[in-house]
């Protein structure tokens, strides 16, 4: 076994075994909730602990585990025994979703404005680009996954640890609501005007951007669950 500098414990003198470890239950929950996000497990549809196990070559113990992390996550509907289903967001659910999102993002990209570090630019210019390359290829995958890593990554721009604890909180049923769009292009170019607010420290053009863009998001999103259930 080969170690890196980065694999020793500071001052001990000897790899650390548990070093960039992760529970097998946290890779499980991983998979699962890209593909709950990602629309590859429909709303509703069945999550059977033994044939999760088998397509994923793992015992029952983390599948289960990997389960009651998405349940408190809000991804996940528990059921009795042994599997659970997708959770079907209700109209109010979703109501409820953009509600918060929509207060929590008004002070998140205000303060992203006031804040923005030159290194923070550059993290959320990474990913704009990102998202421009994807949607440009058309991409709904890649696009819709940069989309909501650009309102991640905007949070951190805000640097407000209460405002990045409730982040973690939402972040699953945040970046749920923040995919179900279909224009690649409209959405990343509302992000690119967004981050010239940012970069430029236009608080008051960020703030009228911001409520486009959630009324933006509003309409597709609307379509893309008329076109999903067409």
């Amino acid at each position: 076994m080969v170690f890196h500098r980065s694999d020793w414990v500071e001052g001990a003198g000897v790899p650390d075994p548990l070093e960039g470890f992760r529970p097998e239950s946290g890779r499980v929950a991983e998979r699962l909730r890209d593909e709950i996000i990602d629309g590859v497990r429909e709303p509703g549809s069945r999550l059977v602990e033994r044939e999760i196990a088998e397509q994923l070559g793992v015992s029952r113990i983390p599948v289960r585990d990997a389960l009651r992390v998405l349940v408190a996550e809000g991804l996940v509907t528990p059921r009795p025994r042994s599997w659970a289903v997708v959770r079907e967001f209700s109209a109010s659910d979703i109501a409820d979703l953009r509600e918060v999102r929509s207060a929590f993002e008004a002070l998140t990209f205000r303060l992203a404005a006031e804040r923005r570090s030159p290194e923070g630019l550059r993290r959320l210019h990474r990913v704009l680009d990102a998202e421009w390359e994807a949607a440009r290829a058309g991409d709904p995958l890649r696009a819709r996954r940069a989309a909501a890593d650009f309102h991640e990554v905007v949070t951190e721009l805000a640097a407000n640890d209460l405002l990045a604890e409730l982040q973690r909180t939402l972040r699953s049923r945040m970046r749920w609501l923040l995919v179900q769009h279909d224009d690649l292009v409209a959405v990343a170019q509302e992000h690119q005007e967004l981050y010239d607010a940012i970069a430029a420290r236009d608080s008051r053009s960020v703030a009228a951007l911001v409520a486009r863009h959630l009324q933006t998001s509003s309409n597709l999103a609307a379509e893309h669950g008329a076109a999903s259930s067409g």
